[in-house]
């Protein structure tokens, strides 16, 4: 008797040693330095935010420009660093969404119907393609602020992933670019081909972006030079023609006739929405926004968000008709032929 009611005592102690343990065990194992990071003069703590690699489905193949070295991450990792790579991290969330959307649908349409660029890279870092730095550059960038920033970005990757914009059951082309002049562009005014999903639309939050407005000064002979104009042909007589976005359409100098597009990538513009004056020598371009206009504009993405719209709207807005839609298993399976 006396027996049993010894192992009945050291049972129940037992059993209250582990109880007490059980909280130990789970904690334990995700209290590493991998998993926390500290909270600046507070001491606290954070839960990291990252991507499982389970949840891409493919990997990408990135020359770098710097390094002539190719460098293969997984699909969202990849999506990750484009977005801290292409948009400013202090940007609203759902508007980091969005541009996750936005990167993740240009590089699967990429895979799937274009060549890769070579028997070794699928991409370039970038905006041939889309700019990309990796880990160390972005901490290099950061500094002190890396870890929280990409937890910020690796959140609006998350909370996307697997998503792209679809338009007849097809990943579309995910145009962006940084800032509008209240319109973005008709695909058809600025590239050669009209694409339904990419015509033009109010983006009136544009005003707000510190790219809205710039000048850039070049001297006649320049200008001559570059157009191949006569050195008397007067800027007063120049023709210009509008796009429905205000943009430059046509320009006719001296019998010869440019796109906008081509007057904006000869002197290296903001923006084919531009005008000119001439000051004695001197031809002034006043231009407004930055980009060639077409897709979803950036800095009206992060308008619309802090207006209250979540990355859906935003991605309905800037790409017309679309749908947002999971990345069937045909397509992941396409990317890796």
């Amino acid at each position: 008797m006396l027996r049993q009611r010894w192992i009945g005592i050291i049972t129940a102690g037992s059993l209250f040693l582990l109880i007490l343990m059980i909280p130990t065990l789970i904690v334990v194992p995700f209290t590493g330095s991998n998993n926390i990071e500290h909270a600046q003069e507070t001491g606290a703590v954070k839960q990291k935010e990252e991507l499982p690699s389970k949840i891409s489905p493919f990997s990408i193949k990135v020359l770098r420009s710097g390094t002539n070295q190719v460098e293969e991450v997984p699909l969202e990792t990849y999506v990750a660093r484009v977005v801290a790579s292409e948009m400013p991290v202090d940007f609203e969330l759902e508007a980091l969404k969005a541009q996750a959307l936005a990167a993740r649908t240009y590089i699967t349409q990429h895979m799937v119907q274009d060549k890769p660029i070579s028997k070794q890279a699928d991409v370039t870092d970038t905006t041939a393609d889309q700019v990309y730095k990796n880990d160390q550059e972005l901490k290099d960038q950061w500094k002190d602020a890396y870890q929280e920033n990409m937890n910020k970005i690796n959140k609006a990757v998350k909370e996307t992933s697997g998503e792209i914009i679809t338009y007849d059951g097809k990943p579309i082309t995910a145009a962006f670019f940084s800032t509008s002049n209240g319109y973005t562009e008709n695909a058809e005014d600025y590239w050669a081909d009209k694409i339904p999903y990419l015509k033009s639309v109010a983006s009136p939050w544009d005003e707000d972006s510190p790219k809205f407005k710039d000048q850039k000064i070049v001297t006649t002979s320049a200008l001559d030079e570059a157009l191949g104009v006569s050195p008397a042909a007067s800027i007063q007589s120049a023709k210009i023609t509008k796009t429905s976005s205000n943009r430059v359409d046509k320009l006719t100098l001296d019998g010869k006739t440019f796109t906008g597009r081509e007057i904006r990538e000869k002197f290296n513009l903001r923006s084919s929405d531009f005008s000119l004056q001439q000051k004695g020598d001197h031809i002034i371009f006043t231009t407004t926004g930055y980009g060639h206009g077409i897709g979803m504009s950036q800095y009206g993405a992060n308008g619309m968000a802090k207006a209250g719209k979540d990355y859906k709207e935003i991605i309905h807005h800037y790409y017309q008709q679309t749908k947002i839609a999971p990345i069937s298993k045909q397509t992941a399976l396409a990317s890796l032929n």
